[in-house]
């Protein structure tokens, strides 16, 4: 069964330990069951907005100003994802705002297994750009509010369902084997990333050289 719970971050400023939303969305045999989406005030000693940030995802201290605390909401994230697969875009990013989150609040992250979509892209797809908006279109959907947590996640959900078709998998682990992708697990201060298990990729042609070519142009 495809089960597993998409998720994606955003941040205040350029340390990943400050998480000011998230998107999670609850996948059951392919089809999304539930979703949530949260603003966060992040964690004390991270509590600051860079205008970098704001200029990307719009959100501003403002927004965030009567939303709870990371190790508030922390809880609710671990209750929702229960025993699922974490699946985002660029995971070590959004499990690194989980560690570094949990490391600024001086508390233990919690354990999950995860893939990374971008690492499963580059094995499966020949693309020129793996950010998140060109893997949604080389599979033909438009992601139109990239940066919005909410949106990025369901943009993930989409992606695996997509690849899980064309590999013919039954499930997240049976996607990534399939792919050649590692899942990556975070536990009890230990963490091992999402990464391809070698090397190649599929789906690219070789190039020849072309002997007659004009080598000054």
């Amino acid at each position: 069964m495809l089960d597993f719970t998409a998720i994606d971050f955003e941040t205040a400023n350029s340390f990943r330990g400050s998480p000011c939303a998230v998107g999670l969305i609850r996948v059951r045999d392919g089809e999304i069951t539930e979703q949530c989406h949260w603003l966060i005030r992040p964690p004390e000693a991270a509590d600051w907005f860079d205008p970098w940030n704001m200029n990307i995802h719009g959100i501003t201290p403002e927004m965030v100003a009567e939303a709870p605390r990371w190790k508030e909401v922390l809880p609710h994230i671990v209750d929702f994802v229960g025993a699922d697969t974490l699946v985002a875009h660029n995971a070590a990013f959004d499990t690194g705002v989980i560690r570094y989150a949990c490391a600024a609040d001086d508390i233990q992250w919690p354990a999950f297994d995860f893939l990374c979509t971008l690492v499963a892209a580059r094995k499966a797809l020949a693309l020129p750009s793996y950010r998140l908006p060109y893997v949604a279109a080389s599979l033909g959907f438009s992601l139109e509010n990239h940066h919005d947590a909410h949106a990025d996640a369901e943009a993930v959900v989409k992606i695996v369902n997509q690849l899980a078709q064309r590999e013919n998998a039954t499930d997240v682990q049976d996607l990534a084997q399939k792919i050649g992708v590692r899942l990556g697990t975070m536990s009890l201060g230990k963490y091992s990333g999402s990464v391809a298990q070698s090397s190649s990729s599929r789906g690219f042609t070789p190039v020849s050289v072309n002997a007659n070519a004009d080598s000054d142009g």
